[in-house]
């Protein structure tokens, strides 16, 4: 059964969200604990688009709640990060041709307080604007979003940019969103596919030996 908040984003109750996971913090829960009770509702929001019972706007809709929702929370888990030092770089974006940024904006936040340098290309990026990135900062993780089902073939699209331009025998990539699983990554040719914003991280301090 999903929790509270879960219920109240997937029920796109943008006030009553936001007053939930303050009064959580002023309580004293885990701010993780909020982050992934919404990211509970977020799931909820996208099987309801899968049914047809949801649409574009509502799922942009969610998106806000779920952005307010981590920018009350970021604040009481962001000074847990104390090294001087970055783990590491981690490039990420959201796929040409689709302009999700629900998933894309939590692993962002998950990786940023989790101390990793994060270039945030934003939505619907070419794939020549991954290289590009690659090339410029010397980044050897990369995260591809997409949360449509047409994102399977960006997805692919990018990874063979990034093979074309020499790149990917020292890249990393994994990819995340939607209906992604295992048989997608092995279609797209990804290294790794996260369920989640914290899967997202624990791929990165693997990858990094941060």
């Amino acid at each position: 059964m999903a929790s509270e908040l879960a219920s109240l984003l997937a029920d796109l109750k943008e006030k009553e969200a936001a007053e939930m996971a303050n009064n959580k913090l002023e309580q004293g829960a885990d701010p993780m604990e909020i982050l992934a009770d919404a990211r509970e509702g977020m799931n909820i929001v996208g099987e309801r688009f899968g049914n047809g019972e949801y649409f574009i706007p509502d799922l942009i809709f969610s998106g806000e709640i779920l952005k307010d929702i981590a920018k009350l929370v970021e604040p009481h888990i962001k000074h847990k990060e104390t090294e001087s030092q970055k783990r590491g770089k981690v490039i990420i974006g959201t796929v040409a041709g689709d302009i999700h940024d629900i998933g894309k904006d939590l692993v962002v936040l998950m990786l940023d307080i989790n101390g990793f340098d994060v270039y945030d290309l934003g939505i619907d990026v070419p794939a020549k604007n991954f290289v590009d990135k690659i090339n410029e900062t010397g980044a050897t993780v990369v995260g591809l979003s997409g949360f449509l089902t047409l994102a399977f073939d960006a997805m692919k699209d990018t990874i063979e940019a990034i093979k074309t331009a020499g790149l990917r025998d020292r890249i990393k990539i994994m990819i995340g969103g939607g209906q992604i699983d295992d048989e997608v990554r092995r279609y797209t040719g990804a290294d790794a596919c996260g369920k989640d914003a914290m899967e997202a991280v624990v791929l990165a301090r693997r990858w990094l030996n941060a």
